[in-house]
């Protein structure tokens, strides 16, 4: 049952916190999930791309499942800028740039980006705490890798 809750998530993830786990996966789901739409390729390129990190690749289909369905709750309900403001407070430094990187990957990864998904970089950027310019590099990283450059 997805609304089934363990005491032990109610003593960690107390409303409106999360551990660094379901923080960065927050981080995932609000990059391919900032256009309006969660597709089903969108879905499994998220999912291929936390299931051999640490702590997902332990993690069974069904506690994978229940992750995200509290992480889609939590956007239905209080949108995309909170569910990223909730997050962040639980990532280290290097979580926030592996975190970045990632969300920009997903956004780039199929060389179309729309207007929301470069607004949603553009203010994850401005909402992490990371040394000046860093997130703006790790963005621009990101985007050289994914550019298809011998394109004619």
């Amino acid at each position: 049952m997805a609304d089934r809750v363990t005491l032990a998530q109610i003593v960690v993830n107390a409303p409106g916190t999360m551990d660094s786990a379901e923080a960065f996966a927050a981080v995932a789901l609000g990059a391919v999930a900032c256009d309006g739409v969660l597709g089903k390729d969108e879905a499994h390129a998220l999912r291929r791309q936390l299931e051999f990190r640490t702590p997902y690749c332990t993690r069974s289909e069904a506690e994978m499942g229940d992750l995200f369905d509290r992480l889609l709750t939590l956007l239905r309900q209080e949108g995309l800028n909170q569910l990223v403001n909730t997050a962040l407070p639980a990532l280290s430094t290097s979580q926030q740039e592996t975190a970045l990187a990632l969300a920009a990957q997903l956004v780039h990864a199929d060389k179309v980006v729309a207007e929301e998904e470069s607004t949603f970089l553009e203010l994850l950027c401005t909402m992490m705490t990371l040394p000046s310019g860093r997130a703006s590099s790790i963005v621009e990283a990101i985007m050289a890798l994914n550019r298809d450059s011998l394109a004619g």
